[in-house]
């Protein structure tokens, strides 16, 4: 019997289950082969290299962000794209390094714009802090889950998440604050605390 064929989204699929199951450190194209019942060599039809099927697996960790609205506030957003990071295991290191390479798309940042007020593009570097500060407190959090689980720091049954949640809340109030010195009338109409004019 001949190996099933597979489509790239079946791939990306198979690539998401293993992340989860082995770990980015394990993720290899060969392993991911193997699983596929393929040839190392057939996964390259469907992507040149590695680094194209994280980006390809970054997209599909983000899909389930919202669609950009101009209605939902940044708080709800910005929670929606951490749960998102957090739902695989690595899942925000494998978004980081495609975010550094500047593959994928930018489904997460242009969440983050619209719930922000886009007037025009101009929100274009806040939301990328933003989304910078997201990213990298779920990558954060994610290493000392990890490390307790492996037994590499000694958390004396401590929760390594402990605190995590009021440092990610602050930091999105603190977004928040700034988002609404931008556009005071916009934070106004739209229900948005306008922070204090200086």
């Amino acid at each position: 019997m001949s190996p099933a064929r597979h489509d790239r989204q079946s791939v990306v699929a198979c690539a998401l289950q293993l992340l989860d199951d082995v770990g980015l450190p394990d993720l290899s194209m060969r392993r991911l082969a193997a699983e596929l019942d393929v040839q190392a060599s057939a996964l390259y039809w469907h992507f040149p290299n590695k680094q194209q099927l994280l980006a390809a697996v970054a997209d599909r960790i983000l899909s389930a962000v919202p669609d950009p609205d101009p209605a939902l506030a940044l708080a709800p957003t910005a929670r929606a794209i951490r749960d998102a990071l957090l739902a695989y295991r690595d899942g925000a290191e494998v978004v980081m390094s495609t975010y550094a390479l500047r593959l994928g798309t930018r489904r997460a940042q242009a969440a983050l714009a619209a719930s922000i007020g886009d007037n025009g593009g101009d929100a274009g570097p806040f939301a990328d802090a933003a989304f910078e500060f997201i990213l990298g407190h779920a990558m954060l959090l994610q290493q000392r889950m990890h490390a307790q689980s492996i037994g590499a720091i000694d958390a004396d049954g401590a929760d390594p998440t402990a605190h995590s949640v009021d440092v990610f809340e602050a930091g999105i109030r603190a977004f928040e604050s700034l988002s609404a010195t931008r556009h005071p009338a916009e934070a106004l109409e739209s229900g948005r605390p306008a922070a204090a004019q200086p």
